[in-house]
């Protein structure tokens, strides 16, 4: 594939069909698509309007190389029934390590600590066990920037839980813990992060967490960025947490210090503070979230209008209710305080999630239909209906959006 061309892929989730958009041109999908709500009008397709500045070409990796690469997704052309993304266009946040690329013969893992003997696992021999875990989405921790937070990705997984691995080890009765470390720490240089790739997890909570160690993504062997041969997946839990290029399996006590890994991570998976201890960690899980990833221009029998299109992820539930808050950017300077007031403290709008999700553990689209009074910079901001659902980087405007409307 080019990449030049900006092309985007994504494949019919469960069926293995693949369409290809080319970013040049309106899809024929989104020119002709009939919004999810049967009340709200199709209109005729004008145009998609940029939410924010893009800084990266999308399916590209930038930023260096190792610790230092990153790839982002491009979220915007996202349709339902196709919400699984391609291997080659998942987001990355390190390239594979030349230690780990350079490996030779079977793939193994070390395994010891409080066991009843210290050992190693041949991956062939437990990847006979793998079978299918089904969609789950990963999220960098850092999936920070407002032009694209495309440092985010679903896709389908074959692996073996991690529950069935500790079980096989017979951990010692003063096992509290499993530590899972990646080989991106051997030879690794970066001037942004910090080197080494591990997590400590609780014993008592395991099984409830449905970690497993992957060794198929999409249908296929893992990708080498993503982790060739095995990596770890934590199902509603940040990236930092999944750890690639599996190569050892320790169980840990109570006393087990925290991870370079955890500490680096503490801020970005809202820690109290970077703890000294791995048993202090809360879950460095994911709460409900939603961000805006399109917006269309349409031209109707009333005038113009704007669907907005985004996804929504994360949480222990699926949510069928968010509201929304689109006010402008910054007042006109002969506004007045009224106005500047609304602008900061307008109200959210409820509106129901079309189509109602089925699920939490991967995205599902929601869309709202909008016409605007004035042009202007607009932010766009979601939050959960139901107060009493965690949504922390929600209730900061984290995934807030801008977009720019110069025709109403």
């Amino acid at each position: 594939m080019n990449p030049t061309r900006r092309q985007v892929l994504f494949s019919l989730a469960g069926a293995g069909a693949a369409t290809l958009f080319d970013r040049g041109s309106v899809p024929d999908w989104l020119a002709t698509g009939a919004p999810c709500t049967p009340s709200a009008p199709v209109g005729e397709l004008l145009g998609t309007l940029p939410l924010g500045r893009q800084l990266q070409a999308f399916g590209v990796k930038y930023g260096g190389s190792g610790l230092d690469a990153r790839m982002v997704t491009d979220l915007s052309l996202l349709e339902p029934g196709k919400l699984i993304t391609a291997n080659d266009l998942a987001y990355i946040r390190t390239e594979i390590p030349a230690a780990a690329a350079a490996h030779t013969g079977p793939w193994t893992i070390a395994t010891g600590g409080r066991l009843e003997k210290d050992g190693t696992l041949n991956l062939d021999a437990i990847s006979k066990q793998a079978r299918s875990m089904g969609p789950h989405l990963f999220e960098c921790s850092g999936n920070a920037n407002p032009s694209n937070f495309g440092l985010m990705s679903v896709a389908e997984w074959d692996g073996i839980p991690l529950t069935d691995i500790v079980a096989g080890l017979k951990p010692g009765s003063d096992a509290t813990g499993v530590l899972v470390s990646g080989f991106d720490h051997v030879g690794q240089v970066s001037s942004r992060s910090t080197v080494g790739a591990s997590w400590v997890f609780p014993l008592a909570s395991l099984n409830k967490l449905g970690a497993f160690l992957a060794v198929r993504m999409n249908g296929e062997p893992l990708p080498a960025d993503h982790g060739k041969p095995v990596r770890l997946v934590v199902p509603g839990w940040y990236g930092c947490t999944w750890i690639k290029w599996v190569n050892e399996i320790r169980l840990v006590g109570p006393d087990e210090p925290a991870t370079t890994q955890m500490t680096e991570f503490a801020g970005r998976t809202h820690q109290a503070e970077s703890f000294k201890l791995a048993r202090e960690y809360a879950p460095a899980e994911i709460q409900t979230a939603a961000t805006p990833v399109r917006v269309e221009q349409r031209r109707t029998a009333s005038g113009i209008h704007y669907r907005i299109v985004g996804i929504l992820w994360g949480g222990t539930k699926a949510v069928d209710q968010l509201a929304i808050r689109i006010q402008p950017r910054s007042p006109r300077p002969d506004a007045g305080a009224a106005a500047a007031t609304a602008a900061v403290n307008g109200p959210y709008e409820p509106f129901e999630v079309c189509p109602t999700p089925k699920t939490h553990v991967m995205w599902s689209l929601w869309e709202y239909t909008w016409k605007p009074t004035t042009p202007g910079t607009y932010d766009i901001a979601l939050k959960v209906a139901d107060p009493t659902v965690p949504q922390r980087r929600l209730d900061s405007r984290y995934y807030t959006r801008q977009v720019t409307i110069e025709q109403v």
